[in-house]
C-alpha cells in the first residue's frame, strides 16, 4: 500500500477549515501542517495535533509537503503559488486564481517553466450537476445554443460586512461570488467573447458594488444576460438552489436556464423542455429530467488533486483555463465604468 500524501493547507478561514475537514477525512492524505498567523488557526492547529506556520514559505521548508492547498485572501495567491512552482510542490489554488489577470499571466509563465502541476479550485465544475449540464449542451439535447439566463441573488447578512476588506474594490460578488457563476457558464456554453455591463453600489454605498447586470456574447453565437445581487431576499442563486452546501437552506428554484433550437434546460433541477412531436408555440411541450450522480464535489476535487499530484491525472482547472473566467470578470468590471463592451480576449492578450 502506498504512503499518504502529505497536505498542507495555507489559511484556515472558512474555506481553508473545509479543506482541512476534507484532508482529515480522507484515506489517502494526512494533514501536513498549517500556514496562518492568526490566533484561531493556532488554536485549531493544536485540536488537530499539527503545526501552525506563521507562512507559507515556512511549512514548504520545514514540512517538504506533497501539495499545498491555497485557502488565502486573494491578493495573497500569486505569491504563494509561484512559491509553490519554485518549490516543486503542486498546489490547489481557490478560485480566482489571482487578483488580476496579469499576476495570472505571470503564474501561466512560471508553472510552464518548472513543469509543477497547479488545479484552481473552481469546484463546482466538479459538481455533478454541472457536469450533466455540459454534457447536455456538448451532446446536442438543446440543439444549437441560443440563449443563456443566470441568476446570483441573494441577501448577505450585515455583519458579513463586518470585514473590512468586503466593503472595498474586489470584495464585492462579482470577484467573490460571480465568478463561480462565468466559471460555470464558460464550462458549460464555452468562451465568452464579448461583455457588456452594469454596476451599482446605491443599496449600502460602499466602494464595491451590491448589484450588477450583465450582457455576454458567447463564442458559438449565444447570448446571455447574468443578474447579480447580494442585497435582496431572493431564492435564485446556486448557493439556495443547488444544496450543494448544507449551511444553505435549500429552495426549489432554478437559477441558470440553457436555451437551445431543439430543447431547453433549468439548473440545478436539470429539467429539459422540449416538443415531442412538431414544434410551435401551440404544441403540448414535455418535461424530462436529465440524470446526475451525486456526490459532494469538493471532495471529489480533493480526490483529483491527489490524482494530479501522483501523475495519474491531468488538471481539470489549470492555472492558463482560469485566467479565461477571471478575464471575463475584469472585462466585467471595465464595461461597467466604461459603458463599453469589452473582449475578454483582449485583455488576456495585453502584455504583463
Amino acid at each position: 500500500m502506498s504512503a499518504k500524501l502529505r497536505i498542507g493547507v495555507a489559511g484556515a478561514g472558512l474555506i481553508g477549515r473545509r479543506h482541512i475537514e476534507l484532508i482529515e477525512a480522507s484515506p489517502d492524505c494526512v494533514l501536513a501542517g498549517i500556514a496562518d498567523p492568526s490566533p484561531a488557526a493556532q488554536e485549531l492547529a493544536g485540536t488537530l495535533n499539527t503545526t501552525c506556520y506563521p507562512d507559507h514559505r515556512a511549512l514548504l521548508e520545514r514540512e517538504k509537503p506533497d501539495g499545498l492547498v491555497i485557502a488565502s485572501p486573494n491578493a495573497l495567491h500569486f505569491q504563494m503559488a509561484l512559491d509553490c512552482a519554485e518549490a516543486g510542490v503542486p498546489a490547489l489554488i481557490e478560485k480566482p486564481v489571482t487578483d488580476t489577470v496579469a499576476a495570472a499571466q505571470r503564474l501561466c509563465a512560471a508553472v510552464k517553466r518548472t513543469g509543477v502541476p497547479m488545479l484552481v479550485g473552481h469546484h463546482r465544475r466538479h459538481n455533478p450537476i454541472i457536469k450533466a449540464a455540459r454534457e447536455a449542451v456538448a451532446n446536442g439535447k438543446l440543439g444549437r445554443l441560443t440563449a443563456v439566463v443566470g441568476l446570483w441573488l441573494l441577501k448577505k447578512p450585515d455583519d458579513y460586512f463586518e470585514v473590512a476588506w468586503r466593503r472595498e474594490q474586489g470584495g464585492g460578488p462579482l470577484l467573490i461570488n460571480l465568478i463561480h457563476d462565468i466559471d460555470n457558464l464558460r464550462f458549460i456554453c464555452g468562451e465568452v467573447a464579448e461583455v457588456q455591463a452594469l454596476t451599482s453600489n446605491q443599496v449600502r454605498g460602499f466602494a464595491v458594488e451590491d448589484t450588477a447586470a450583465l450582457s455576454l456574447r458567447f463564442a458559438n453565437g449565444a447570448l446571455g444576460t447574468v443578474t447579480v445581487s447580494d442585497a435582496t431576499p431572493a431564492p435564485w442563486s446556486w448557493e439556495l438552489s443547488s444544496g450543494e452546501n448544507a449551511v444553505y437552506p435549500r429552495q426549489d428554484q432554478p437559477c441558470y436556464l440553457f436555451a437551445g433550437t431543439n430543447g431547453s434546460l433549468s439548473v440545478p433541477n436539470l429539467e429539459l423542455w422540449s416538443y415531442p412531436k412538431a414544434p410551435g408555440w401551440h404544441a403540448p411541450m414535455s418535461r424530462d429530467r436529465v440524470a446526475a450522480a451525486t456526490f459532494d464535489p469538493l471532495a471529489e476535487q480533493l480526490r483529483h488533486f491527489l490524482a494530479v499530484i501522483a501523475g495519474r491525472e491531468q488538471s481539470l482547472i489549470s492555472v492558463e483555463d482560469a485566467m479565461g473566467t477571471l478575464a471575463v470578470v475584469e472585462a466585467v468590471s471595465e464595461a461597467a465604468r466604461t459603458g463599453h463592451s469589452v473582449s475578454p480576449g483582449r485583455i488576456m492578450e495585453q502584455p504583463v
